[in-house]
């Protein structure tokens, strides 16, 4: 065994590593094509929404450190718990930390609105697999207001998203960038100090 692989420990799973970079790809290839590429546009979307699909369903089944009851905690754990980052204080985990945590049902709560919103737009205009429903009714207008909205918060939530790894990344010097590619991160270990309340503590004791 290398010593590369004695000191580190999978975390995350293949499907979680694929879903995440392909949830990259495809909402970047929707948001640029927004305009001139309608068909290419709508494909990422339908994309998209198979991955949230899927996410969602991993959350509850799959691997330990996939699924959110492995790392949703209460509002007030991750205010403590940004305080502590903001501070340079914060507690590293080995899974999600309770920021990001939230950024994550935030992520996929607002890409669910922005995929379901561009379907319905798409119903109106007679295109997609709801058109010529019911949904080919409703104002145009105001969907597409929605769909815009919805989409341009996400890209502002990726970007809050890449900052906060980049500042994990700094406080905890690990490069959770390269993680997310090959899986694996530092064990845990005494110099991993716990800085937090017992409340957030009890949830890193479920995962060393």
């Amino acid at each position: 065994m290398s010593t590369h692989s004695a000191n580190t420990v999978k975390v995350w799973d293949p499907l979680i590593r694929v879903f995440h970079w392909s949830l990259v790809f495809f909402f970047f290839l929707a948001y640029i094509t927004e305009d001139d590429w309608m068909t290419i546009h709508s494909y990422a979307g339908y994309c998209i929404a198979l991955l949230v699909l899927f996410r969602l369903i991993w959350g509850v089944i799959g691997t330990a450190h996939a699924r959110f009851s492995d790392f949703i905690v209460a509002p007030a754990d991750v205010i403590v718990y940004g305080k502590q980052l903001l501070h340079g204080k914060a507690k590293r985990y080995l899974g999600h930390n309770p920021a990001g945590a939230a950024m994550i049902v935030t992520l996929l709560a607002s890409v669910t609105i922005t995929v379901v919103s561009g379907v319905f737009l798409y119903a109106t205009e007679g295109y997609g697999p709801l058109a010529n429903t019911f949904l080919s009714s409703w104002s145009e207008d105001f969907l597409e207001e929605v769909h815009e909205s919805f989409a341009n918060f996400t890209l502002l939530m990726v970007a809050a998203h890449a900052g906060g790894v980049l500042l994990s990344s700094f406080l905890h010097r690990e490069n959770l960038v390269r993680a997310m590619v090959s899986g694996r991160k530092r064990k845990n270990s005494h110099l991993d100090e716990d800085v937090s309340d017992d409340h957030i503590g009890e949830h890193i004791g479920r995962q060393s």
